[in-house]
């Protein structure tokens, strides 16, 4: 059985695009065969693995409304052993599309029931608010990771992500749990950042990842040139901390 992971923060600019694609390509470096998913309109994930989000012909918003099946539309092979399902500025137009629809909340479960088998990791980039897409992701995961920026209003909005993840777990998803808080753009000059990760300690009884991700000028580089930080400077701190953070995600599993 593979494992389902949403990355969310209704917050924006908080690492979850950066994350989504870093650590699925440190999990294929692995070993490990993956399925990206992007489910915000904006579409940084696809772009960020060298898919052009404007030429794409199949996307989830095709997938979701049912114009399009799962086999076409996944794009194989973006990074070795990394698969996408890719998403542009289309997708924004889904909500609406599905207002009315029976059991809206599980579509995206039911299309990642049917390939699930194939990958070990499903990744999920949920958007940054707390909409029917996000319930989607949401829905169809085992788990969320929550990717929180090391800045003043960090803990800002996290307990309504808190309130909707255990609603979801209530009525719709009985098996989903918090994945951890993992630390984004962590900068070890300044006392903030380490004043941010201590108060997010004492007020969270959520797991919390050891790895903290840091603030680096290669991991904001290299989603332009459509690659991961594993390509584009593999020996960049940002890299390596991402190769820590698949390692504790691939741990966590086997305990």
């Amino acid at each position: 059985m593979g494992r389902t992971i949403a990355v969310a923060n209704q917050k924006g600019g908080v690492g979850k695009s950066t994350t989504a694609i870093n650590l699925s390509a440190c999990l294929a470096e692995q070993g490990k065969k993956v399925l990206t998913i992007d489910m915000d309109p904006q579409g940084n994930t696809t772009s960020g693995l060298g898919v052009d989000k404007n030429a794409v012909e199949d996307t989830l918003y095709e997938l979701l409304v049912g114009q399009s099946d799962v086999e076409t539309t996944i794009v194989k092979d973006v990074v070795e052993n990394v698969d996408l399902i890719p998403s542009n500025v289309n997708l924004s137009g889904a909500e609406i599309e599905l207002v009315g629809i029976d059991n809206k909340e599980y579509i995206l479960k039911e299309i990642t029931d049917k390939v699930k088998d194939n990958y070990d990791y499903i990744i999920i980039d949920c958007p940054p608010s707390l909409n029917m897409l996000t319930i989607n992701a949401l829905t169809a995961a085992t788990s969320v990771l929550v990717p929180i920026q090391c800045e003043y209003y960090a803990l800002e909005g996290l307990s309504q992500l808190i309130h909707t993840i255990d609603l979801v777990k209530d009525r719709l998803n009985n098996n989903l749990e918090i994945e951890g808080v993992v630390f984004t753009m962590y900068d070890a000059r300044t006392n903030l950042s380490l004043q941010v990760v201590e108060n997010v300690k004492e007020n969270l009884q959520q797991n919390i990842y050891k790895t903290i991700i840091p603030r680096n000028v290669r991991l904001a580089e290299a989603p332009s040139y459509g690659q991961p930080i594993t390509i584009y400077d593999p020996r960049s701190t940002g890299a390596e901390s991402y190769r820590l953070l698949a390692e504790e995600v691939i741990n966590r599993e086997v305990e």
